[in-house]
């Protein structure tokens, strides 16, 4: 169910139920009935907590973090301070996916520019006059959403095959980049003279109590300049348990007799 192959058709009717108003009681509503429990709230990614003041009022916010230091360090948040050789200045505006967060009745919220900035120098990268430009962040930015909006989509077409099981749909509850780690189907593929996907992400999901780990390749592709849909993704639940063998066996099938 990656992004170069055809999805089932009765999948994707599946998924459109998946991904349509969910019934009441499920864990976006105050009281989630039994089949559908709200999941045990577990520690996420520390810029998720607050997140949301950047999407309501991103400069308001950006004043309280300034003020908020750490009696640790006495040093503000590191997140969204800028750096100190830092050419322009970087939004600090972040916005809201669609991808329920496992643990909470939101949804997880995508880093700023700021964000994105500084963690790309925590991996090593140093700015040069021609490297970036200010309008290049923004536009990076909205690339890397629209991709992790892509995988989403994928994953729910996937989703859809258990959507009785868990009626509400699944949540992200966490994920990891392997960018370097290989998995076994892209080596596969380079052996047959394709190229190695660029990045590989592993996202586990909750799948109303139960977890479930995708791959995902991402592939470079022409980016689309109205969408900013840039990548090929394949999306497919990973070789953890015999579900997902199944999943991916009945998926193969309908692929090949289609």
């Amino acid at each position: 169910m990656g992004a170069s192959v055809s999805t089932p058709a009765a999948a994707t009717v599946q998924a459109e139920a998946v991904m349509a108003t969910p019934p009441q009681g499920c864990p976006m509503h105050p009281s989630p009935p039994s089949e559908c429990p709200m999941h045990t709230a577990e520690a996420g990614p520390t810029h998720q907590d607050r997140a949301y003041e950047f999407v309501e009022c991103p400069m308001r916010a950006a004043v309280s973090l300034k003020t908020d230091v750490d009696p640790a360090n006495m040093m503000p948040p590191p997140n969204q301070t800028p750096a100190p050789d830092q050419p322009f200045q970087l939004s600090t505006s972040r916005e809201e996916s669609t991808i329920p967060r496992h643990g909470t009745i939101k949804n997880w919220v995508y880093p700023s520019e700021q964000m994105f900035w500084n963690a790309m120098l925590r991996k090593g990268w140093r700015w040069r006059d021609d490297d970036l430009a200010p309008n290049d962040m923004s536009n990076i930015i909205k690339i890397h959403n629209q991709n992790n909006e892509q995988a989403w989509q994928e994953i729910l077409k996937w989703e859809a095959l258990h959507a009785r099981e868990c009626p509400c749909g699944p949540m992200l509850k966490r994920f990891g980049g392997k960018a370097k780690e290989y998995s076994p189907r892209a080596r596969f593929r380079h052996w047959m003279g394709y190229e190695l996907p660029f990045d590989r992400h592993d996202w586990i999901i909750d799948r109303c109590g139960k977890e479930v780990r995708y791959i995902i390749d991402y592939y470079d592709g022409e980016i689309n300049k109205n969408t900013y849909q840039f990548s090929t993704l394949d999306v497919r639940p990973a070789f953890d348990s015999l579900n997902a063998v199944w999943d991916r066996m009945k998926v193969a099938w309908w692929r090949w007799t289609s």
